[in-house]
Order: structure tokens, then C-alpha cells, then sequence
């Protein structure tokens, strides 16, 4: 078989590829099957992430920039396709990328597998039965026979397709690029590149050339000890791990899926004790409106049968005096007169409070309000059946009786019912006024808060010492002792003497002259001198003995009238 007759594993593959179709029968995984044209491979290129594809989609690829941090990379950076890796080309671009073989071996061996018939390479007419090992050319019968008497092609050994088909995987040599024909038999360790008898004398020629079959497993070991050292032990934990994370995200599935069930139960639960709640509400709420009810159909019979009576009788007396002359008048005055006090004797005159309560304006219901457990469920939200009465209400705290000027007081009132039970809620109309007795321009500003819970809370600060009037209203009502008595106190007490070193200077040297300190003076002296017993030994107030000359005065325990203690200088 001549040179030219002969084709090169590239171009074969180009054309298979080429020709092909997406696959069929052959599943997403196929090793045949560049994953980006999803087509077998045509040309297949080794990236340095050891992912295939074909040369013209990485050609496609677009180029990026190396990450921040990275020194800048003199060649085109790509990325895998496959797992983002960034790649680097080499200088001479795509065509410089390593083929990758065994992506061949699995495009001729799916070929083999999927194609019903192929044709002779050589003549194009006859369907191929066998195929060359070496020249990896599917051949016919005649073809076969004319491949074998060639010199040449004489000791290429030749399999019948069916045989290749049933072993399941295709063994065939690796030929040279260059020169076409030529197997890789040789490698050169300086250039670390598998060449073929022609480049070796062409091109490394003053190399060290072995033979592969010599090298094999020496390089071969190289990459079997990473593998099973290194790297085998780490993809058995990674697999781990993995198997680690899929347990941990089934566990985490089964977990919120068992949650998700308990928090619907519990749901529906919760919803069915609210709603028997809310039933019990609306029944005692109805059972409530019932009882109001008949209760004012009973007032209403009562006062329309009063009004009934009342009116007759009315009628007959004014009539009686209109219309009647004076026997008449005379002769039935007893009867009428008798009918008339016994309709006053009767009392028929409508409670209004009693008919506002009934009409339901003190039914109030309580949200907020613990209402204790259904179905072991707590609840909340309460009718209540009250209104205040302020003669039952009280005040709580000394800030309604006393206090000191300027500085802030506090008292409590406590809103009950006229069974003088706790209201236990808030929103009633307060007021709170307090006004100096003496002085009826001097008025407090007070605060009133709601705590919602029945009372509230009073505050105040009085700027004027002297007796005030506290008025507190509920309901524009007096509460029970209101008004109260309130006495405002000065903050300090103040010193109504001298503030002098002695008696005796202050005084010009009187005998009867005295001070609040204990000290005393020999010689008749009521008060005190320097250097003499009792003597602070430093200036003080003359009314109570206090050094201190900003402070509040604290009487003298010295039995005796204060009128008799030095006051001025004068004296």
C-alpha cells in the first residue's frame, strides 16, 4: 500500500467526527463524547486539568484574565469547561496541546460498536469485515488481501471487526503526526516527547533515545506511586466525605420533613383550641346577651305597665278637674286621691344606671387576658363582666398625704367594681388635680399613666412648700375620701441664726447670749468663746451648731428657747 493511500489517525478522526451525530445509544458519560459539542471527539486536546476536548471548541473557548493575586501568565488563559480550572495555552497555541489517545481509542471502538456496517476505507465500495492494527483502516475482503501482499504492510497484524467488537475494547498503535505511517516507538529524555525512527534522525539526532517499551515503567511507576500513595487515599476520604455530606443532607431532609409534620400537627392542634375557645366565648357571650335581655324586657313590661297606670290615673284626675263640677269633684276625691298616693307609694321610677348596665356597655372583652388551658393549650382573651364604681375605688401611697417641694411624688389609684373587686382592666376616664389651698394660682402638673391592669399611676412634683387640696374623679366622680389633704414640706430646714466663730464676739461680749453649739465660757457666760470647752473650733450656725454654712438646719439639742440664741451681729 502506497504512502498516499494511507491516512493518518488525525485525519481519520477528523473525519469520523466530522460525520458524526449526536449519539445514540450512547449514554451522557461516553468517553467518546466531548462534552461541549456533545458530539464524538474530532481532534481531541489534553488540557492540564486532564479534561479532553475537541480542538476547535477549545478554540471557541473565550480567554479570561488570571485571578487577582497571580503573577500575569505570558500564554492565552482559559477556563475547563469541565471544572473552571484556569489553563494555560501553549505558545503555539491549540495544535500545541497533547492529543489524547485513549479519547481515540474510545471514538474508533464506539464506532465499531454503533455503526451497523462500515465501508472499506480503502475502496469505498465494499462493507468492511476487518481492519488493520497498525494503519487503523477498516478493510474488505479484497482490500485485506492486497494489504497483506504489499511489502510494506505485510506484518501489520489484521482483526476481523466482529472479533474487535466482542473483545470490547481496541488496541492499535500510536503513529506519528509528522510523518504519517510512522508508530511512536521512541523517547527522548532530553525533550521528554515520544518521536518516531524518522524524527529521531531527523530532528534528535544528538539525543538519548530509548526505546518506549525500555522506559515504560520507569515513568509508568512515577505516575502509579502518586496514584496509589497520594492521591488514591485522598479520593477515598473525599468519597467519604461526600458520602459523609449526602447522609448529613438526608438526615437534615428527614428531619425538617418530620418538623415540618409535627409543626402542622401541632398547627392544627392549636387552631382547633382556638376555635373551641372562640365557640366558648361566643356561647357565654350569647348566654350573656339572653340573661341582659330578658332582664330588660322584664324593666320594659314594669315601667310600660307604671307608665299604663300612671297615665290613666293622670287622665281621670285632670279630667276630673277640667271637666268635672264640684260634687263630682268631691264625691270621687277619695278614690282618686287614694289611687294617686298608691301609684306614688309604688316607687315606679326607672333606674337608669341600672338600665345602662343591663344594655351591655360594661361587657368588654379582654385579648389580652390569660384565660387558662383548652385542650392543653394556653389561651387568651376573656369576657369581663364589669364597670367601676368610683365610691369603691381607693388611693395607695404617702404622695396623696405628704411630700417635699421639688421633689417628685407618686401615689395609686385602684379602679374596683361596685362589689369592690379589682377591674383588672385600664380606659377609664381619670382626672387628678391638685391646687394650693393658699394660693389658688399655684396649680400641679400631674401625670396619669394607664397600666391597663385597673390602676394607674399618679406623679407629681410640687415647687411650693404649704397645704394643697387633691381632687381625684372617675368617671367625673369623687373617688372614696377625695379631696385629700396634702402637705408640701420644704426640702431643707433653714437656719435662722448667724453663722459666727462665738457667741461672745457676735454679741459684743453678752453675757446672756447663747448658741446652738454645747460650748460655754467661765464667768456667767451662757455661750460660747474661743479656746473654752465645747467650742467647735471653727465658725457655725448659731441656731444649731452646724459648721457647714450651706446646709439645712438641724435644731439645737441645748434645753432652752431659740429666742434666747445670738441672731444678728447686733445683738
Amino acid at each position: 500500500m502506497s504512502a498516499s493511500a494511507e491516512k493518518s489517525v488525525h485525519e481519520t478522526v477528523k473525519e469520523l467526527g466530522a460525520s458524526s451525530q449526536p449519539l445514540r445509544g450512547a449514554g451522557s458519560g461516553s468517553r467518546a463524547r466531548c462534552r461541549v459539542c456533545k458530539r464524538r471527539y474530532r481532534e481531541p486536546k489534553l488540557l492540564s486539568c486532564l479534561h479532553t476536548f475537541c480542538a476547535d471548541c477549545i478554540r471557541q473557548l473565550e480567554p479570561c484574565s488570571p485571578l487577582s493575586g497571580q503573577r500575569e501568565s505570558p500564554g492565552t488563559v482559559l477556563l475547563c469547561p469541565e471544572c473552571d480550572s484556569e489553563v494555560e495555552l501553549p505558545r503555539c497555541g491549540v495544535d500545541g496541546l497533547t492529543t489524547d489517545h485513549l479519547a481515540l481509542d474510545e471514538v474508533f471502538m464506539e464506532t465499531l460498536l454503533l455503526d451497523r456496517s462500515a465501508v472499506c476505507d480503502l475502496c469505498g465500495d465494499a462493507e468492511a469485515q476487518q481492519r488493520c492494527e497498525v494503519c487503523s483502516l477498516n478493510l474488505c475482503d479484497f482490500c485485506s488481501q492486497a494489504h497483506r501482499r504489499q511489502k510494506r504492510t505485510s506484518s501489520h497484524a489484521i482483526h476481523s471487526l466482529e472479533e474487535l467488537k466482542r473483545q470490547g475494547r481496541l488496541s492499535r498503535p500510536v503513529l506519528c503526526s509528522l510523518h504519517p505511517g510512522q508508530e511512536l516507538r521512541l523517547f527522548c529524555d532530553p525533550c521528554d516527547l515520544t518521536v518516531c525512527l524518522e524524527c529521531a534522525a531527523a530532528f534528535h539526532r544528538d539525543h538519548h533515545c530509548s526505546p518506549i517499551h525500555e522506559v515504560v515503567h520507569q515513568h509508568g511507576d512515577r505516575i502509579r506511586e502518586l496514584v496509589s500513595r497520594s492521591l488514591r487515599p485522598r479520593l477515598i476520604h473525599l468519597e467519604e466525605g461526600v458520602r459523609s455530606v449526602e447522609v448529613s443532607q438526608e438526615a437534615l431532609q428527614s428531619r425538617a420533613e418530620t418538623m415540618a409534620r409535627e409543626i402542622q400537627a401541632f398547627a392544627q392542634a392549636y387552631t382547633s383550641a382556638v376555635e373551641t375557645h372562640c365557640r366558648s366565648l361566643l356561647h357565654s357571650l350569647e348566654d350573656l346577651r339572653l340573661q341582659r335581655h330578658k332582664k330588660l324586657q322584664l324593666q320594659r313590661a314594669q315601667l310600660q305597665q307604671a307608665l299604663c297606670d300612671i297615665r290613666g290615673s293622670v287622665d281621670f284626675a285632670e279630667r276630673l278637674l277640667t271637666c268635672g263640677s264640684e260634687a263630682e269633684i268631691l264625691s270621687v276625691k277619695g278614690v282618686t286621691t287614694r289611687r294617686l298616693m298608691s301609684l306614688l307609694e309604688l316607687g315606679y321610677d326607672p333606674q337608669t344606671s341600672s338600665v345602662s348596665h343591663d344594655s351591655g356597655s360594661n361587657i368588654c372583652f379582654l385579648p389580652q387576658e390569660l384565660a387558662g388551658q383548652v385542650e392543653g393549650f394556653p389561651m387568651v382573651g376573656v369576657l369581663q363582666v364589669k364597670t367601676v364604681d368610683p365610691s369603691k375605688c381607693t388611693i395607695q401611697g404617702e404622695g396623696v398625704q405628704q411630700c417635699l417641694e421639688g421633689q417628685k411624688c407618686e401615689f395609686t389609684l385602684i379602679c374596683r367594681d361596685s362589689a369592690g373587686e379589682l377591674m383588672g382592666k385600664g380606659g377609664d376616664s381619670v382626672l387628678v388635680s391638685i391646687i394650693h389651698t393658699e394660693k389658688k394660682e399655684c396649680k400641679v402638673e400631674t401625670t396619669v399613666i394607664d397600666n391597663n391592669d385597673g390602676s394607674y399611676a399618679v406623679s407629681y412634683t410640687p415647687r411650693e412648700p404649704g397645704p394643697y387640696s387633691v381632687w381625684v374623679f372617675v368617671k367625673a366622680q369623687h373617688v372614696k375620701g377625695s379631696p385629700f389633704g396634702l402637705t408640701v414640706k420644704r426640702k431643707f430646714q433653714r437656719h435662722n441664726g448667724i453663722f459666727h466663730c462665738c457667741s461672745f464676739c457676735s454679741s459684743g461680749g453678752a453675757k446672756e447670749a447663747r448658741c446652738g453649739c454645747p460650748g460655754t465660757m467661765p464667768g456667767g457666760f451662757q455661750g460660747c468663746g474661743h479656746g473654752h470647752k465645747g467650742h467647735p473650733g471653727k465658725p457655725h450656725w448659731s441656731c444649731c451648731g452646724s459648721v457647714l454654712e450651706s446646709s439645712e438646719c438641724v435644731r439645737s439639742l441645748v434645753s432652752g428657747s431659740h429666742r434666747g440664741h445670738v441672731r444678728t451681729v447686733e445683738l
